[in-house]
């Protein structure tokens, strides 16, 4: 009986966990070797599965963004509103609602499918190997490549994130024509903490993907002022982002109770070229906001 990409992609031999922490070569390999097989497995798998009640499209949004996002795309003079939603809550680092809390499940439920699919996924490196995590944009090696989160993913990233990394932070124009994401969940007593660092990225994007009810202790974003040294603890709800330059330094304190799950979400410029924070404001017309960005993936990942 011939095997199909979905049940090869399942029984395939798969890297050690010590191997992948230490990113040996054959690890790699192995992801290369089976990009193919991979795309075809999650085009199948997705055929096959029931998702009719799991339906990714912008009705996930917070109505107020989705509302303001659409208006600046027909008018993008009316960004204003868009503007309006984001609160500054530590020096540049801005905090809004973005997905509808009462359509998480409706996300969740689908990573949630996903991480039951049975087919490799490269979790993100550096984050202690995370273990529920994925790597979410094609250009990186055991990606999610369901064709219906691709094409979700792009919209967030094109529609949503470019023109309000750009209308907040107008020094990222140029440096932001390349796409990189991962999903992460912080579990109590497994992924504890993250030490302080900055990210190689022009813009990150950090939305919260908990539950209504899905509390959790500690596990707060500890933002760190270069110029004072002030050091602030900002949380998350359900479904709200933190939005900062990359060069912005951050840390995870350790979680200590129940778990948090999050997309982290990247923009940058050819080749990893990224935007220090503090350059030059330059005056950016809206109207070169809210334009489609057609940069050619230049295939670099960041890890």
């Amino acid at each position: 009986m011939t095997q199909t990409s979905l049940t090869l992609a399942r029984d395939i031999e798969r890297p050690t966990r010590d191997a992948m922490l230490q990113r040996a070569p054959s690890v790699q390999q192995f992801w290369h070797q089976n990009t193919r097989l991979f795309e075809d497995a999650w085009a199948e798998w997705e055929k096959n599965e029931n998702l009719d009640d799991l339906v990714l499209d912008s009705a996930l949004y917070a109505p107020a963004l989705r509302e303001a996002v659409e208006a600046a795309w027909a008018d993008p003079s009316k960004e204003g509103a868009v503007s309006n939603l984001w609160e500054e809550v530590f020096p540049g680092v801005y905090k809004a609602q973005f997905f509808d809390p009462e359509k998480l499940p409706v996300l969740r439920g689908f990573m949630d499918k996903v991480a039951d699919a049975d087919i490799p996924l490269r979790p993100p490196y550096g984050i202690s190997l995370n273990r529920a995590g994925a790597m979410l944009d094609a250009r990186s090696e055991g990606h999610l490549g369901t064709p219906s989160f691709q094409a979700f993913y792009k919209g967030l990233m094109n529609r949503y994130m470019r023109p309000i990394s750009r209308m907040l932070f107008p020094d990222v124009v140029g440096y932001d024509g390349q796409t990189f994401g991962f999903s992460i969940q912080w579990k109590a007593d497994t992924d504890v903490s993250l030490r302080p660092h900055s990210d190689a990225s022009s813009v990150t994007l950090n939305i919260n993907l908990n539950l209504p009810g899905e509390g959790f202790a500690g596990s707060a974003v500890s933002f760190i002022d270069p110029v004072s040294r002030r050091v602030e603890k900002l949380t998350f709800e359900p479904g709200t982002a933190l939005i900062h330059h990359g060069s912005v330094p951050h840390a995870s304190e350790p979680i200590t109770e129940g778990s948090r799950s999050n997309f982290v979400l990247w923009l940058y410029g050819q080749h990893g070229q990224v935007a220090q924070g503090g350059m030059a404001r330059p005056d950016i017309d809206p109207k070169d906001r809210w334009v489609e960005v057609n940069e050619p993936s230049d295939g670099f990942a960041p890890f």
